[in-house]
């Protein structure tokens, strides 16, 4: 099974692309820290407060998979500086 996580949040502090960088970053370095998923940055690169990641997992078990991708979200989530707006799981 393949599956795809995409998220979108809002960075309220950003006043630049610069700030969100750090912020996007921050985010994408702590899920390829702790989790065995793809990462990137996949849209909204020249919104400076807005942005979009994208996630992908690949396990023989689609309830392994969904579990990855939950534990992703948390750790999204969990960042101080952004508000998840939309999450959605695709399986490919």
């Amino acid at each position: 099974m393949i599956a795809l996580l995409t998220v979108e949040f809002f960075i309220y502090e950003a006043q630049s692309l610069k700030d969100k960088r750090s912020v996007v970053q921050k985010a994408v370095n702590r899920v390829r820290q702790r989790l065995n998923v793809a990462v990137s940055e996949t849209d909204y690169q020249d919104l400076w407060q807005r942005a979009e990641i994208s996630m992908v997992t690949v396990s023989s078990d689609k309830i392994i998979a969904e579990k990855e991708l939950q534990r992703a979200l948390a750790i999204i989530t969990s960042i101080a500086e952004l508000e998840v707006t939309d999450s959605n799981i695709e399986w490919l």
